[in-house]
């Protein structure tokens, strides 16, 4: 079995590569269970797959400088955009898959901390759409 260390996730959103401001990066994608059990289950709890939902949860390193990090995110409050992570910024194959899809930008903290902490910024964006894995 192969064996990983993230050292260059990729990270873009809204087609702006942010990985210089980007700490952490996390898909997570799940299915609702829709209980569908009845007498004939003889006691057994029965489930099927119900809507698709997602999020991605990033941590960045703020940057207040023109166009940096708050200067580009700051104006897609409240729209969907595409995003799109890969565990390496190598091209996109079979061991470095790609999910892509899009992110309603539905929060913006834009100062985050305490004395003496790193200024960084931690966030969800729930996914609105597909989601979907690419090889190639």
């Amino acid at each position: 079995m192969a064996k990983m260390v993230l050292l260059a996730q990729y990270l873009s959103i809204n087609s702006t590569v942010l990985n210089n401001f980007t700490k952490k990066a996390e898909l997570s994608v799940e299915v609702e269970d829709k209980d569908v059990t009845t007498y004939a289950s003889l006691g057994w709890k029965e489930v099927l797959g119900g809507l698709k939902s997602g999020e991605l949860g990033v941590e960045f390193l703020q940057d207040f400088a023109a166009t940096q990090l708050d200067a580009i995110m700051w104006p897609l409050l409240g729209l969907v955009v595409p995003f799109e992570v890969r565990a390496d910024q190598s091209a996109v194959s079979t061991s470095n898959p790609k999910y892509t899809g899009s992110i309603l930008i539905k929060g913006w903290n834009p100062i985050e901390g305490s004395v003496g902490d790193e200024a960084t910024v931690g966030l969800t964006f729930p996914t609105s759409g597909a989601v979907a894995r690419g090889t190639t």
